[in-house]
């Protein structure tokens, strides 16, 4: 199975219009079955992410939500969401895959770094940040992945200067880049190609972000 069934589309554009649980209920047999391909689809990815990196797992999130704290009360989200997890501590960042009517896309980067993992990387920064973004700029990578993104702190985290000259990467949350595509593109036969080509092509920042996330600034290594 390495193409996206039309029918992923069609059941969460039929639940996004009837997200109750009266409806899903008759429904879930066919949810079942089109979760089992997804597993499979990513399983694929998986290993042929790993034929240049080191996946621990592919894992698949769960359709229902936890609105305890949330305003919106449906109970079910309308997407699928993988995330492909790496070798932990030795390599950083991960991948995201999430398939929606209308809202597809592939996320890498680092999306919640820690406290510590976020101000050793804006101590990179401070210091030379030239690296980056070199690798950043490079042709090839903008072409597939376009420019960082991310939430960020308004001026500059606490002990930094809001001036500096590279306060924009400074002042991240988050390191993200995110690729979009259209429901003709999902459905597609290459889709699964176009997933696994613009993974394989962010290596450069994980292999920046990792060597960076597992040194202290003088170099030394702290695995």
């Amino acid at each position: 199975m390495n193409q996206i069934n039309p029918d992923v589309l069609a059941f969460y554009k039929e639940l996004e219009a009837n997200n109750t649980r009266e409806w899903f209920e008759p429904q879930k047999s066919r949810f079942k079955a089109l979760e089992t391909e997804i597993k499979q689809y990513a399983e694929q990815i998986k290993n042929a992410l790993n034929e240049t990196d080191e996946i621990e797992r592919a894992k698949i999130f769960r359709i229902y939500r936890d609105v305890r704290f949330s305003k919106n009360k449906t109970p079910f989200k309308t997407h699928f969401g993988i995330s492909f997890h790496r070798k932990k501590p030795e390599l950083r960042g991960g991948y995201y895959l999430h398939i929606a009517p209308g809202n597809s896309f592939i996320a890498t980067g680092l999306w919640d770094p820690n406290k510590d993992d976020l101000f050793r990387i804006r101590k990179e920064m401070e210091v030379d940040a030239q690296e980056l973004r070199t690798l950043m700029a490079d042709p090839d990578f903008k072409s597939y992945w376009g420019e960082l993104q991310g939430d960020e702190v308004k001026t500059a985290p606490k002990g930094f200067s809001k001036e500096h000259s590279d306060i924009d990467l400074i002042r991240k949350k988050q390191y993200l880049f995110v690729k979009k595509f259209t429901d003709k593109q999902v459905l597609a036969k290459n889709f699964q190609d176009q997933i696994i080509t613009h993974f394989k092509s962010i290596r450069p920042f994980f292999d920046y972000m990792t060597s960076v996330l597992t040194t202290d600034l003088n170099g030394v290594s702290l695995l």
